[in-house]
């Protein structure tokens, strides 16, 4: 009878917090998931920061792990066991969260930080032998799941992944996104989404595939949404086997011309919920990626191969549409960046700018150029010391005036339908020290080296990571983030993150051309200012028509030539910049710059002024005109 009474005692808890869910605290959440877990019989439930697509941005409905703290910052898991909760994140959230799990019962763990148990030691600590860990299969991925499991055992734990205790507690929980889907037409894609589907088919033979990640379905289907902050993706599952293509989607997210458009593709649209019964009826191998992949849609899956997607390697090929779409939004956003710093420039000096408000013109800049559809991250608008925090985002609490000295790093990108942009520029707002025109200078040298160097076939983006590096090496000077990512196309700005990038760790995918990638080599010094320069480039195939066989540089000129052999060992590739925006000069130490760094520097100015300046008035053009003269 005890255990009956316990039953109903927090059948009546969950009834009692759900009618008060609007106003609920994090305290009375806390219990809430408790009462819950009580009645499921579980220990320990773990919430991390993602979703089931495992997406860089997360659509509010999945914001589970926000909700259940109060913490909001972009990433942490939070875990609560009956007595106890704690919260794992990084260290560009440790103030941030120390003041938001102030009060809450929640114990702040630090990672990486020595002394922080993992949440699998911790959870060894706390909990009894035989006592059950839950996580909702859905916003884990099949790696995730597979190795806490695996570390779990070690404990005497077991894990159970059926679990998801908000579709329970959290009452006024927003809806999955229902935003209409649109076509990315041909003149943007420049590859039909039947194309695509039979190159897809010929990778996997007489198996099928299933495509869990956003970026995959936008580009396999040419479709795009509103689902995603900052991501024009739509939400949704794509299977391909060797007869059928098969769209798992909100049905009514889809348009009547939408659906014509899929089905003269040779798709057929199914609910988004039906994923998990069609695939359990799917009798022959899956291609699926665990690392990808939620534990849900993985285990529904009765032969899965685990392999990477091929999807994942296509889409990070430009086609030529593609580079040129990309070429036109790069300049269109290039204009937009020239009149903010115009505008910036000449504003500071009066007074009454903050970093928000400076954000807040660049955005209206943007959004007056053809085809702009919206912001490709949150701008990153570091004044002084804030310059110093990588990724300081910038809140009405953080917020600071902005003064006609120091130096300003605004690291941001736009959504255009024809392409994603991402640039980083540092701006001189007036009286500088040596040290912030030392490290602007080495910061550019690195830039440039990187942006300009020449490489044989099968060369990777960790080989080439360290000329970003060497001049500030130099100084004992170095930064702890990568060097370079890929950019999609109309899609997200961070593209291909296991795949091609600048980084000291391993990443062995040869640069081939085609493929997007950033150059931001930056330097932080805390409480001081940062620097970074960023352009976004376009890996091509070097020009040996210099003097002597010396390889051209393309620089911001476009450059569409065949393949060069060079003298041995060829193929040899370079990079072209697609970013056009001036890097101002007034910081710059010019004798810490080689002939060639200075040459070469020089070349892409004059570049960004004559494919930028055709698209601007006369006080526009005259003032770029002085920011590109040659150093």
């Amino acid at each position: 009878m005890k255990k009956v009474s316990n039953l109903l005692f927090f059948d009546y808890l969950c009834r009692k917090f759900t009618a008060t869910n609007k106003r609920m605290k994090t305290t009375e959440k806390v219990e809430a998931l408790r009462c819950l877990m009580q009645r499921e019989g579980i220990s320990a439930f773990i919430t991390p920061s993602t979703d089931p697509h495992a997406g860089e941005y997360v659509p509010e409905r999945w914001k589970s792990r926000r909700w259940i703290s109060g913490f909001t910052g972009s990433a942490g898991i939070a875990v609560v066991t009956l007595d106890k909760a704690a919260l794992w994140t990084d260290s560009r959230y440790f103030i941030q969260a120390t003041e938001q799990l102030a009060g809450t019962g929640y114990e702040l763990m630090k990672e990486k930080i020595e002394g922080t148990p993992t949440i699998t030691e911790w959870l060894g600590d706390v909990l009894t032998e035989g006592s059950i860990v839950a996580v909702d299969g859905w916003v884990n991925t099949t790696a995730e799941v597979e190795e806490l499991t695996n570390e779990l055992k070690a404990y005497g734990l077991a894990l159970r992944t059926d679990l998801d205790p908000y579709a329970e507690i959290w009452e006024d929980r927003p809806a999955i996104p229902q935003s209409k889907a649109f076509i990315q037409g041909l003149e943007y894609a420049g590859e039909s989404a039947t194309s695509k589907i039979q190159r897809i088919r010929e990778k996997i033979g007489h198996s099928a595939i299933v495509l869990s990640m956003l970026e995959e379905v936008a580009w396999t289907l040419n479709l795009r949404a509103d689902d995603v902050e900052c991501t024009p993706f739509v939400l949704g599952y794509v299977v391909i086997t060797p007869t059928d293509t098969l769209l798992y989607i909100c049905k009514e997210k889809v348009t009547s011309e939408v659906a014509a458009y899929l089905r003269g593709e040779g798709v057929s649209i199914r609910d988004y919920n039906d994923i998990i019964p069609d695939l359990q009826a799917l009798d022959m191998p899956v291609y699926v990626q665990p690392n990808k992949t939620n534990y849900a849609v993985y285990s529904a899956i009765k032969t899965p191969i685990r392999k990477d997607s091929p999807v994942a390697h296509m889409l990070i090929f430009k086609n030529e549409t593609e580079i040129r779409c990309f070429r036109n939004a790069m300049e269109k956003d290039g204009v937009a960046m020239v009149k903010w710093m115009k505008w910036t420039l000449e504003n500071v000096p009066k007074g009454g700018q903050t970093e928000l408000s400076l954000s807040k013109k660049l955005l209206a800049f943007r959004a007056e150029q053809p085809l702009f559809k919206g912001i490709s991250f949150e701008s990153i608008m570091g004044y002084a010391h804030h310059g110093a925090i990588v990724h300081y985002d910038p809140t009405p609490e953080t917020d600071i005036p902005v003064k006609p000295e120091g130096l300003l790093l605004i690291d941001s990108g736009g959504q255009y339908l024809d392409g994603t942009t991402d640039i980083t520029r540092t701006i001189p707002l007036g009286p500088l020290t040596w040290e912030m025109r030392r490290d602007y200078t080495l910061v550019l040298k690195g830039w440039i080296r990187l942006g300009s160097a020449v490489f044989p076939k099968g060369t990777c983006g960790t080989q080439l990571d360290a000329f970003a590096r060497e001049a500030m090496w130099k100084y004992g000077i170095n930064y702890l983030h990568g060097t370079g990512h890929g950019v999609g196309q109309f899609m997200s700005v961070h593209e291909g993150i296991d795949l091609h990038q600048f980084r000291m760790q391993w990443r062995p995918t040869p640069l081939l051309p085609g493929m997007i990638i950033t150059d931001e080599p930056g330097i932080y010094i805390e409480g001081s200012h940062g620097v970074r320069h960023e352009d976004t480039m376009l890996v091509v195939n070097a020009d040996f028509s210099g003097e002597h066989g010396k390889a051209n540089m393309p620089g911001g000129k476009p450059y569409d030539g065949d393949e060069a052999q060079g003298i041995t060992f060829g193929p040899y590739y370079t990079f072209e910049h697609l970013t056009l925006c001036p890097i101002l000069t007034s910081p710059i130490l010019v004798e810490m710059l080689t002939e060639e760094e200075r040459q070469w520097f020089n070349n892409y100015q004059q570049t960004v002024y004559d494919r930028l300046s055709p698209r601007l008035d006369e006080e526009h053009k005259a003032w770029l005109k002085e920011k590109t003269k040659a150093i």
